[in-house]
């Protein structure tokens, strides 16, 4: 990589001081052979409703993976769960395909409740939804800031079967008296240590007051946060914790690297050098603010490399065609805030790269695991500013 001496303002210099310690970011793959999980039983051999197991097998998943098989008894017995697993492991399929078995079997109707941080990941749990019960006449709804709050307005007061929202638009059509709650059995935190933060909980718990007589609760993440047990407790009781990964460390498939940029070395730069040598075929690159994510995509795409950008300030048809474009590989390269970090399902994402030091090592974490997912070996590199 050429040595940049010229100061640029695409820095960052003026971010929050980040509280990581960089020398935990440099890390090698494992040279391991890793072994897949071989499930024990096959979805064709599983008691499930025939319509819902053709639809699992018409995606071509002829076997559980592990969180999925670890978690779908304990959650049709009705268990609460806390399932923690790393990225790309199926945890959406993991908490749907019990739940939707169980409305299936269960005649008085069985009105489940998922609650997920972001726009992206509630649209991405609805498909998920949609594809495993093709057939089946169940309903569902996708509630999220940034869509037609009549539209939500009026799938609230018909019929439903599962309902998808993140907590602000949840919170705000309880207010509004038009979604009532009274009836949700089963719940479910998707990426609940986020949903716990400071930003999410206040809404979180009121939302649970309006919920308290349901007969189960599901808390999924890759990452938990050991200052959350309390509330987690508070949350789910006694629920059975089941940990395919431990949830403090990153993907073992992952090559993690930093980069050192001092005040005199022209940062984009080194980016653009860096992401124009081969293998970088589909990369993320994670910015801090919202006007440097569109600051990096508007010099990118200046310097011919196709790049989409999306964070909160977007509006919600512009986020889904960013990423339906990213994912079919009209473009190169995705920025973004931590918007696209929880649970974005991106096949092959080549690199990650965090183009300022994250805040948290749960957000590090995070980002880095749209790489190196399903068994595949990923990159992650970390500017760091010295």
């Amino acid at each position: 990589m050429r040595n940049y001496k010229r100061r640029n303002s695409f820095g960052g210099s003026k971010k929050k001081k980040s509280n990581l310690d960089y020398r935990q970011l440099i890390k090698s793959a494992s040279q391991e052979t890793i072994k897949p999980y071989e499930a024990k039983i096959e979805f064709s051999e599983m008691d499930l409703n025939s319509v819902l197991k053709a639809n699992i097998l018409s995606k071509g998943f002829s076997k559980p993976t592990e969180i999925q098989e670890a978690t779908y008894t304990p959650i049709k017995a009705g268990e609460n769960v806390v399932g923690i697993a790393n990225t790309g492991t199926g945890k959406t399929a993991a908490f749907l395909i019990p739940i939707i078995e169980k409305m299936l079997s269960n005649k008085r109707g069985n009105l489940s409740l998922v609650i997920v941080p972001t726009r992206e990941l509630a649209t991405q749990v609805q498909e998920e939804f949609k594809s495993l019960t093709k057939g089946l006449n169940l309903m569902s709804g996708c509630l999220i800031g940034g869509g037609s709050v009549s539209r939500d307005i009026k799938f609230s007061k018909g019929r439903k079967d599962i309902i998808i929202g993140t907590p602000g638009r949840l919170m705000d059509l309880i207010n509004r008296r038009a979604l009532n709650l009274n009836n949700v059995q089963t719940l479910v935190l998707d990426e609940f240590d986020r949903m716990l933060d400071m930003g999410f909980i206040n809404d979180i718990k009121r939302i649970l007051s309006k919920i308290e007589n349901r007969k189960q609760t599901l808390l999924y993440s890759a990452t938990k946060d050991k200052s959350q047990a309390k509330l987690i407790k508070e949350i789910a009781g006694n629920a059975k914790v089941i940990e395919i990964s431990s949830g403090y460390s990153a993907n073992k498939n992952i090559d993690q690297n930093v980069i050192k940029v001092d005040g005199s070395e022209d940062k984009f730069s080194m980016l653009l050098d860096l992401v124009s040598e081969p293998n970088f075929d589909k990369v993320i690159v994670f910015a801090e603010t919202k006007r440097l994510v569109d600051k990096l995509a508007k010099r990118l795409n200046s310097n011919g490399i196709s790049t989409g950008w999306i964070h909160g300030d977007k509006s919600q048809s512009f986020r889904n065609k960013a990423i339906k474009q990213f994912k079919a590989g009209k473009s190169k390269m995705l920025i973004a805030t931590d918007v696209v970090a929880r649970g974005i399902d991106i096949d092959d994402i080549s690199h990650v790269i965090n183009y300022q030091l994250p805040q948290s090592m749960d957000s590090y974490l995070h980002r880095i695991g749209r790489t190196g997912r399903a068994g595949k070996t990923g990159v992650a590199y970390t500017f760091v500013d010295l």
